[in-house]
Parts: structure tokens; sequence; C-alpha cells
């Protein structure tokens, strides 16, 4: 296992410490042309043997370079000015496959899955995180769909979808806050969120939104709370 966390150490310094912006914007541009792109896939095959300081895995490293390589062209040629930031998770995401892939050929690590999969908490907690993202926010959007029909169009144009991941994203905080105990943090970010919206309500006078995002907001977290209690009571019987 050190091994591998070795490999994903030489890909963050790799891709990250040991990339200029500069050399970023000059592969872009010239794509396969710039010199900076093959610096770097060398870099990362230099890397790779420093930290694991053995030239044994000289074959490792050269296959590490060619996949490096590989996915970084793939991603020059594909992404575009509107997808690129979804390119930069999907290059990642490569990587990562490639070097796990790459470790488990190597050296075919003994990863039984069995136990993992077997385990009522897994499970508990996969359907639990997934019901408090996606389905409790399709469920909340159909509760309280007759009231934001009643607010308009009139309010300021705000980030795509923000409203939603920001849902998302406070509702699984407050789910770890309940199952780990630390119930005075569901109090800090409430009082966060309410420091943040604190100000559009009080300049949009507008009594319909503030009594709506006060719906939402008690909704949201109770359901998370609702949903953390019910995991630990399932998760003391099993």
């Amino acid at each position: 296992m050190i091994i591998l966390i070795k490999l994903i150490l030489a890909h963050f310094i790799g891709d990250f410490l040991l990339q200029p912006t500069a050399w970023v914007k000059d592969k872009e541009v010239k794509k396969t042309k710039s010199r900076y792109l093959y610096a770097h896939i060398l870099i990362h095959g230099l890397i790779v043997l420093l930290l694991l300081w053995d030239f044994n895995y000289w074959l490792l490293a050269l296959l590490l370079m060619i996949l490096h390589g590989v996915i970084d062209t793939i991603k020059l040629y594909v992404q575009k000015k509107a997808n690129k930031s979804n390119w930069f998770l999907i290059d990642q995401l490569l990587h990562i496959i490639s070097i796990v892939g790459l470790w488990i050929f190597f050296f075919k690590p003994d990863i039984n899955l069995n136990p993992i999969l077997s385990s009522s908490e897994i499970w508990i907690y996969a359907s639990a995180i997934l019901f408090i993202t996606v389905v409790s926010g399709i469920v909340m959007k159909e509760l309280m769909s007759s009231w934001s029909k009643t607010l308009g169009d009139n309010n300021d144009e705000s980030l795509s979808n923000a409203g939603k991941y920001i849902g998302m994203l406070e509702r699984l905080f407050v789910f770890v806050f309940v199952i780990t105990g630390n119930w005075e943090g569901i109090g800090f970010l409430l009082a966060a969120k309410s420091v943040f919206r604190f100000g559009d309500l009080k300049e949009s006078k507008d009594r319909k939104l503030t009594e709506y995002i006060l719906i939402g907001t008690l909704l949201s977290f109770g359901i998370a709370i609702g949903v953390g209690m019910l995991v630990l009571k399932l998760i003391e019987h099993v």
C-alpha cells in the first residue's frame, strides 16, 4: 500500500507542484508541439523512480509516463473552453485509475472486497448519502414547487444549479456532524449560512423569499438530522 501512496504522491508533485502555469498555457496552445508536454511527462517518471528509490521499477515508471502522456494529449485535443473544468476532473480521474491499475498489475496486492461489500454498515451509509444528496433534493423541490412559483423570476441571477449543490453539501455536513456526535457543528453551519443569507434577505425586503429560504433551510437540516439519527439507530442493531 505504501508504494501506491508514493505513486499517487508522485502524480500530485508532477501535476501540481512541478508544473508551472506557463507550461500549462503553452501546452494548451501548442499541444503536442509543446516541449513542456514532454518535459512534464519525463518529470513524472523521474519522480516515481526518486520516490520508490529503486531502479528495478524502471518499467513501471516508463509505463506511467506513457499513460500520463496519452491521457494529457487526449485532454489537450478534446477539451474546449466550455468543458475545461469537466476535462480537468476526467483527466485526474484517468490518471488515478492508471496508477492504481499499474500498481495492481505489478504488485498483485491481496484485495478482498467481500468483507466490505457484505458489511451492513456500508449499505446503510451508501443509502443514506444517496438519499440526503440526490433524492431529498428532488423531494424538497417538489414539496416547495408551489411556493417557488410565487417568487417569480425577478430575483438576481445566480450560478447554474448553485442552490442544488449548496443543499447537497449542507445536508452532507449535517449528516456527518450527527453520525460523529458533533452536534455543535450544526449550530455553526446554521449560523454561517444565516450570515451569508442576511445581506440578500435585507436587500430584497421580500417576505416571501425570506419565508421560502427559512422553510427550505429548516427542511434541509431536518432531513439530514433525521437520516443521521436513523442511521445511528440502524447501526446499533446490525
